[in-house]
């Protein structure tokens, strides 16, 4: 593998209370890559992504066990700054959550809350990470008008765009075009292309097309485990659990 390992799980267990999620994960995500992770519907692959940057915290009870590394740190090691972490590993959700503010606003909300005050910082900032999220063009003669205004697939462009906002080093994306047209899928899909050279991606996809367009990696999920992980070439060309081989081609999930 010729790019470094960024994020690990080794001997992986997350609960939700008692119920155990996440069974003995071990799957190491590569840097300047799109990592898919598959798998029927309640599977444990959006757990384990939210596990990334600890977006799990937010459930009452919920814990892991194991290990979970970030440059070969400790995700939940004791004393981690939460709020650090997720602005190194950021997140985009199935449906767009914008604020109900400007375009401009969206955008520039993270580095604000860090701290960036300078109007030209901020206007610098906005413009690169619109134009890193391919939506400039659209919304430049427009920053001052509600987000909300804007259709499904560029509201998601903009989700994008604010996340890249605070300069991480990892985007998560659960599900990010499943509530999108093909047409807006297809955009965001060429987008994630451009983003690798600059980001490490992992995405949550039920669309077996779509892991296999954009992917470089894919792990496959199944009731809490993880079955099998490889390049996406070779899983979909060869996998080597009959469980995977059932699952892409449709006889469960």
């Amino acid at each position: 593998m010729s790019e470094p390992i960024l994020l690990s799980a080794r001997a992986l267990d997350f609960y939700y209370g008692p119920v155990r999620a996440l069974s003995n994960i071990c799957l190491d995500v590569p840097a300047r890559c799109i990592t898919a992770l598959i798998g029927p519907s309640g599977c444990g692959k959006s757990t384990f992504l939210r596990c990334l940057n600890r977006m799990n915290d937010l459930i009452p009870g919920a814990r892991a066990e194991g290990s979970l590394t970030f440059h070969g740190r400790e995700i939940y090691a004791r004393g981690v700054d939460v709020t650090a972490l997720r602005r190194r590993i950021g997140m985009v959700f199935q449906k767009p959550n914008l604020f109900p503010m400007s375009i401009y606003d969206n955008v520039a909300y993270g580095p604000r809350l860090h701290g960036v005050r300078s109007r030209a910082a901020l206007d610098e900032t906005v413009e690169r990470s619109l134009r890193s999220a391919a939506i400039w063009e659209e919304v430049k003669n427009r920053l001052r008008r509600p987000a909300l205004g804007l259709s499904g697939g560029q509201q998601q462009r903009l989700c994008i765009a604010r996340a890249l906002a605070v300069e991480p080093e990892v985007l998560l994306l659960d599900e990010a075009t499943s509530a999108l047209d093909p047409l807006s899928t297809a955009r965001i899909e060429t987008l994630l292309g451009e983003l690798k050279t600059r980001y490490t991606l992992v995405l949550v996809t039920h669309n077996m097309q779509q892991a296999a367009r954009v992917s470089d990696r894919t792990a496959f999920f199944l009731n809490g485990e993880l079955v099998e992980t490889g390049s996406t070439d070779r899983i979909f060309s060869m996998p080597r659990d009959r469980r995977t081989e059932a699952y892409l081609t449709g006889h469960f999930g």
